[in-house]
């Protein structure tokens, strides 16, 4: 079968996490790339397996040296994050597909990054998780999320929106399954496409 990347974006709560962890569970020769943070590892968590912890400096020295696909400065936190080309560019090449969910920035990078590169270019699909927006809040409010939190996020959701034309797929989302069944037909139709 031929490798491919689905890169998914969309609002919190439209459920992409859960989109990526059950492609990996469910189809064969799918995994989720390993992105990298400067954050401190979490209790339980194994440098490699969630993330590649990476110092500030360090990280600053791979965004010197152009080894990142994408990176981004999560102000809230002062982390950064970012999708190193080597987690995305050898696994694609040893045939492994690969699935990730970023913001809609990091998939613009992702598009960009694919504009100079041959084996980007035909084996992806940028996906985004449409949600009516009252649908969306109500998801937030069952989150448990704050107020406030779910202000901001809803806030986010609106300008993500702005970008949903400049993807190649949209899956409007109504439920899990559903979702779910929509996302492997957008993963046959990108592997039809890498193929060709």
């Amino acid at each position: 079968m031929t490798p491919v990347l689905l890169v998914l974006a969309g609002p919190a709560g439209s459920g992409k996490t859960t989109l990526c962890e059950r492609m990996v569970a469910e189809v064969p020769g799918f995994a989720r790339i390993v992105t990298t943070t400067t954050r401190a590892p979490r209790p339980g968590e194994v440098n490699g397996v969630h993330y590649h912890f990476f110092s500030r400096e360090e990280f600053d020295a791979k965004v010197e040296s152009g080894a990142f696909l994408e990176w981004a400065w999560v102000h809230k936190t002062g982390n950064r994050y970012g999708t190193l080309a080597s987690s995305v560019l050898d696994p694609l090449a040893a045939g492994r597909s690969l699935i990730i969910n970023v913001d809609v920035q990091g998939v613009q990078n992702f598009r960009k990054a694919a504009q100079t590169n041959p084996l980007l270019a035909k084996r992806m699909g940028t996906v985004f998780i449409n949600v009516p927006i009252p649908e969306l809040r109500a998801r937030l409010t069952g989150r448990g999320e704050s107020d406030a939190e779910i202000a901001h996020r809803m806030e986010t959701a609106e300008r993500e929106l702005l970008e949903i034309g400049k993807f190649d797929f949209v899956v409007s989302s109504t439920d899990r399954e559903a979702d779910f069944q929509a996302l492997l037909g957008i993963w046959r139709e990108v592997q039809a496409r890498a193929a060709g």
